[in-house]
């Protein structure tokens, strides 16, 4: 089952009762009022300074597994809420993911930067953009990317991208766009992550102390490319190139129902996301050598 992305960029009232979730948003023509059912949301974001949400509400949402996002006065995505308990086998889960090897950690990584640059090379050939460099640098991916191919081959592929675009967090536009999506992708892979059981925090190759969401940065990493495409439309073909439109945040948004290929079958990436994360955690266990990533669809 597909779960929802709810969006507020209104002042608004949540609260729970009878497992719905009750919903008035006042807006400067009127006031309205729509329920959804606790069991169907995956993400929420916040967006709004006059938001008011009962703790019951944020309760419920995380016994059901759910992601509160909250975003800062700039409308930018500032910090997500998880459940501390998300699979039966938590602990044990832990514990290997604890203990993994090295060796693993780097064969993980391996397959992590493999499937990225994949999915960078599809969204160039969409694009009908030069590509071949993308598969070379691909098949010299070793364990641990010992030589940084995931750097030579982003230089590449930004290069090509845009036309006079430099990637930049604090660059000009569209890389607000970029950070708007890869925020909430983060924050859609940290929730499945919780959900299989595995601590969110604890890398297989980022490591920085002051970041909570390790994992979450490495296994989000051959998601990106499914913004970059949003982006790239958004940016070309609809000329949101100044600020975070209410249209370019509801295409954003719905990278949650994007169709891509997880193995042999065609998935929602929200939905696909739980395979990637029950399959890290297998391979964590032991019981499974890779990781099923997307591969995004090329007509």
């Amino acid at each position: 089952m597909i779960k929802q992305t709810l969006y507020f960029g209104n002042p608004t009232y949540l609260n729970i009762k009878n497992k719905q979730l009750n919903i008035q948003i006042k807006t400067k023509v009127n006031e309205k009022r729509i329920t959804r059912s606790i069991e169907d949301v995956g993400v929420i974001v916040l967006d709004n300074n006059q938001i008011t949400i009962s703790h019951n509400t944020i309760k419920a949402l995380l016994e059901n597994k759910a992601a509160i996002i909250s975003c800062d006065d700039r409308h930018m995505p500032n910090s997500v809420t998880l459940p501390l308990e998300g699979h039966t086998e938590q602990s044990e889960r832990y514990r290997y993911q604890i203990e993994a090897s090295v060796p693993l950690k780097k064969n993980l990584w391996q397959q992590t930067i493999v499937a990225k640059i994949r999915n960078q090379k599809a969204v160039l050939d969409i694009l009908e953009k030069p590509s071949k460099r993308l598969q070379v640098l691909m098949n010299r991916v070793s364990a641990g990317d010992a030589e940084n191919v995931e750097g030579q081959a982003a230089a590449y592929y930004w290069s090509c991208f845009i036309d006079g675009f430099l990637r930049d967090r604090y660059g000009e536009p569209p890389n607000n766009l970029l950070n708007y999506g890869y925020a909430i992708v983060r924050a859609m892979v940290a929730r499945a992550l919780v959900a299989s059981g595995l601590l969110p925090t604890l890398g297989i190759h980022h490591k920085n102390k002051y970041n909570a969401y390790c994992l979450a940065d490495d296994i989000m990493e051959p998601y990106r490319p499914f913004v970059d495409l949003i982006t790239y439309d958004l940016f070309i073909n609809e000329n949101c190139d100044t600020f975070l439109s209410s249209t370019a945040k509801k295409r954003l948004l719905a990278i949650a129902t994007a169709d891509a290929i997880f193995g042999k079958k065609k998935s929602p990436l929200m939905v696909g996301m739980s395979l990637t994360s029950s399959s890290l955690a297998s391979c964590y266990l032991g019981t499974k050598r890779k990781i099923v990533y997307p591969k995004i669809i090329q007509s």
